[in-house]
């Protein structure tokens, strides 16, 4: 991918990849699940045309960034941690920062945990739900949906891999980076959910073999561990969380989803990010409903790269 370079860099005590493009302000663009940096790749340019310098890490555990085998050194404050360090690393105070999926995940944590190094938010697909004083994540939602769903098979350790084993990495990927419908991602009882989906037998516009091809090279040589990982410790983080429980997110953010995600269709999203309740969490919070499924980044790039440089601004007149 042209003019983009590559380094590792050491934060948090892990060596974590970057691809990185451009002059000027810091950008941050934080990947989710099953995902690498390459998701960003529209955005890259864009972001780099309009006047950032825009980083994109291999989270944690992903691609060619380091991948603790522990679930417990991928907590919330790890991931964090990471992105405090990597700023730091790149001798910045402070960034924009764009997130995706478990991406949108970290970078509101991060908002909440270290708001002085955010400049401003846009996340994608995931908004922003609290910590719940009632219970913790996984036992509700092992509660609420069951043993096919995909957070409760994900939390013993080797599970998931085992029954990823039974696939190439390129029909994994597909698996779950190509689900265009509706329907939540739970199987029925005693199926494993990777052998429930579907492996789509036609690509979509929005990616290619080719790039689907360049993931799972890194997936075959980082194995799913590391990602699955961010799944095990959610009942950890929510331990940790507890001296946060009512904060709110103060850096100026903007939500962006698509009307036809797995999410926005099945976990009530649809009310939430419209509801007073989040706008109390997440004062002066902007939401945009677009056309598009989960991964609108590569699906809506235009147009998301349009958004996000709106919100921030644009910093030359290329």
């Amino acid at each position: 991918m042209a003019d983009i370079t590559h380094r590792r860099v050491r934060t948090n005590g892990i060596w974590m990849h970057i691809a990185e493009k451009g002059d000027g302000p810091l950008a941050l663009l934080i990947h989710g699940f099953p995902e690498i940096w390459s998701t960003w790749k529209h955005q890259i340019h864009r972001l780099a045309e309009h006047g950032y310098r825009v980083v994109a890490p291999d989270m944690r555990g992903y691609g060619d960034s380091d991948c603790p085998a522990d679930p417990a050194s991928y907590t919330i404050l790890h991931l964090v941690g990471d992105l405090v360090g990597l700023i730091d690393a790149l001798g910045q105070d402070q960034a924009y920062v764009v997130g995706h999926d478990w991406g949108a995940e970290v970078a509101w944590h991060l908002c909440l945990l270290r708001p002085d190094k955010v400049k401003a938010l846009v996340n994608l697909s995931v908004p922003y739900r609290p910590r719940s004083p009632q219970s913790k994540p996984v036992e509700y939602m092992a509660e609420k949906f069951g043993d096919g769903f995909y957070i409760t098979q994900f939390q013993e350790p080797g599970r998931a891999e085992k029954s990823f084993a039974k696939y190439d990495c390129l029909t994994v990927l597909k698996k779950f980076l190509l689900v265009n419908g509706p329907d939540l991602l739970a199987a029925p009882r005693g199926i494993e959910i990777i052998d429930f989906l579907e492996t789509p037998d036609s690509w979509p516009s929005w990616t290619t073999e080719e790039e689907l091809q360049y993931k799972a090279e890194k997936f075959r040589s980082s194995g799913f561990t590391g990602a699955l990982n961010y799944y095990r410790a959610m009942d950890r983080n929510w331990e940790l969380l507890g001296p946060w429980q009512g904060a709110k997110i103060t850096v100026p953010t903007k939500l962006i989803t698509g009307d036809k995600d797995v999410g926005f269709q099945s976990f009530g999203t649809k009310s939430y990010i419209e509801s007073e309740f989040l706008k109390g969490l997440v004062p002066g919070l902007q939401v945009l409903v677009i056309d598009g499924h989960h991964f609108i980044q590569q699906e809506r790039a235009e147009l998301v790269s349009a958004e996000i440089l709106s919100f921030f601004g644009k910093r030359s007149g290329n």
